[in-house]
Order: structure tokens, then sequence, then C-alpha cells
């Protein structure tokens, strides 16, 4: 049989609406917020370091920074932060960690990830990822001592800040400066620093409540 032209456009019509997809309900709000981290990490968590100098609990907002607070939990899940040194310390200025105790460690998690926008300022007791230029973070974390908000324009993002502890923070032996080499201590781990810097405060553990 041959149809005419109108009843072939119907027919064409028709096949058109059989293979298109329904159309999805607008997701709700608790669908939205699990969608959101692809890690798993909540938006607000709790970290605790169990430290040489005693407790520190850092509380961490994703809707601060998504990508540096999925990359910290991740890090944590890990247990790439226990027995890691805090091996920059600068009196009124920062307290960092972030490489870790073996090399292989610090080799496994060697991968950057983006920068996030600044959406919080570098307030004293706010926490952020070290970077070394345009989306280079991967590791690396300081807690400022004071109020930095001149790092806000360099482009550091802070994704939480110390909710208990600060005093602790504030006791982390500092003598050694920024003396402790970076790349050695990339490469050889805490061998490097237990024999040229013994007296680094170290985090024993760090874990999600």
């Amino acid at each position: 049989m041959v149809m005419n032209r109108h009843a072939l456009s119907v027919l064409c019509l028709l096949l058109a609406g059989c293979s298109t997809s329904p159309k999805k309900e607008a997701a709700t709000e608790p669908e939205k917020k699990a969608a959101v981290s692809r890690v798993g990490a909540p938006e607000l968590f709790n970290v605790k370091l169990e430290t040489s100098k005693g407790p520190i609990v850092i509380e961490v907002h994703r809707d601060w920074a998504p990508r540096g607070a999925d990359r910290f939990y991740e890090l944590v899940k890990d247990g790439y932060y226990n027995d890691a040194r805090f091996f920059r310390i600068i009196p009124n200025y920062v307290a960092q960690f972030g490489l870790a105790a073996t090399p292989a460690m610090t080799k496994k998690w060697a991968k950057s990830i983006d920068d996030d926008p600044v959406a919080h300022t570098n307030s004293v007791g706010t926490v952020a990822f070290a970077k070394a230029g345009r989306n280079s973070r991967d590791t690396q974390v300081f807690i400022n001592l004071r109020s930095n908000q001149i790092l806000d324009s360099q482009g550091f993002a802070p994704f939480g800040k110390v909710s208990e502890g600060m005093p602790v923070v504030e006791k982390l032996y500092s003598r050694y400066g920024d003396s402790p080499e970076q790349e050695a201590l990339t490469k050889r781990g805490n061998s490097y620093l237990k024999s040229g810097f013994p007296l680094l405060d170290y985090i024993k553990t760090a874990t999600i409540l």
C-alpha cells in the first residue's frame, strides 16, 4: 500500500515520539546532595588528627571547595596522613603537612586536582591545599596560623577549619622552620626527617569521625 505524504508524515512523528526518552523528574534535595560527591564525601564532615601534641579536629565544608574536600576525604580514608610529619611550620603564618611517611604512599597520590574557586577567606584556623601553580594541588595541606587573606587572590581555597585543637596547632614544633627539603622527604620519607629533624611533631592517625 502506498501512503500519501500526510500519512507518512504522521507515521514519522509517531515513531519519533516512541523513541524519545521519557522526561526525568527533578531530583529531590537529598538526591542532589548524594550525587554531588563522586567519592562519597558528605557535605559536612570532621577529621580527627591524633598528633604527638594532642588532638586536632578539622571541620570540612564541601561547599567551600568541593574538589579539595573530596581529595582530603580520599586521602584520610586511605590512611595517607598516618605518621606524616608537620614538616613546614612558619610561626604566625602556616603549619604545613602532607608528604607521606613512605615514598610509596607519596608516589601513589602524586596526582593533581583542578583548582576550586576561593569561596571562603584564609582566616585563622582555616585549612587549604598548598599548590605551586594552576591546578597543581595534590596532598600537601596547611593550617593558617593567622589571617592570611592575601592568599585568597592567589587561589588558595580553604576547604575547612580547625574546630577543636587550635592551641595544639600553635604548640607544634616550629624551630626547623622551612629547613626540611621537600624533594628529599618525597624520595626518602620519614627516614630523612628522623635523621635530620627528629623533633618534628607528627600525625599518629587521621580518621573521619
